[in-house]
């Protein structure tokens, strides 16, 4: 592998993961319990370092709501039970800020 090289730290009863992309900008990070198995929070990125998807887990279950970013599209996926439960896709609109200066 080119670039950093992925990291692994014990921080209490879990274990902070990250993984890179051979550009060096960071692929994925998020937590391992120490039975190795996802847990909280796991954002993913590209290769440009943008948000690409946002997963939570609970002890390597799947749970809460996930994100999904496409261009100007974000997807949530809800899941109960380990099973999507909600599908909801959102588009991004521009924004522009006024300023009365």
């Amino acid at each position: 592998q080119k670039g950093p090289k992925d990291t692994f730290e014990k921080k209490g009863n879990l274990i902070e993961a990250t993984f890179f992309h051979e550009n060096g900008e960071v692929a994925q990070k998020g937590f391992y319990t120490l039975s190795n198995k996802l847990h909280g929070e796991w954002i993913s990125f590209d290769s440009n370092g943008n948000k690409t998807a946002i997963a939570n887990y609970n002890k390597g279950m799947k749970v809460g709501t996930w994100k999904f970013f496409n261009g100007n599209e974000i997807k949530e996926v809800e899941y109960s039970d380990e099973r999507i439960a909600k599908v909801s896709t959102y588009e991004i609109k521009d924004v522009q800020v006024v300023s009365n200066r």
